[in-house]
């Protein structure tokens, strides 16, 4: 998720200007996550589509 459209509880304003320390904390933490969190769906369903028949490709080479 990115955080240019989240609004922070604290001060009300969006969380990507970091107007208080707590919209800060915030922005930095998102920016801090995961490289997984960055990709779009369409990549991760792909890459997950790669894995599964690599799986079926091995159960199959030792069955």
């Amino acid at each position: 998720m990115t955080y240019d459209r989240l609004v922070c509880a604290n001060c009300a304003a969006p969380v990507s200007e970091g107007r208080c320390p707590v919209c800060r904390a915030s922005r930095e933490r998102l920016q801090q996550e995961s490289p997984w969190s960055g990709m779009n769906p369409a990549a991760l369903i792909a890459l997950l589509a790669v894995l599964i028949a690599a799986v079926a490709l091995l159960a199959h080479q030792t069955a």
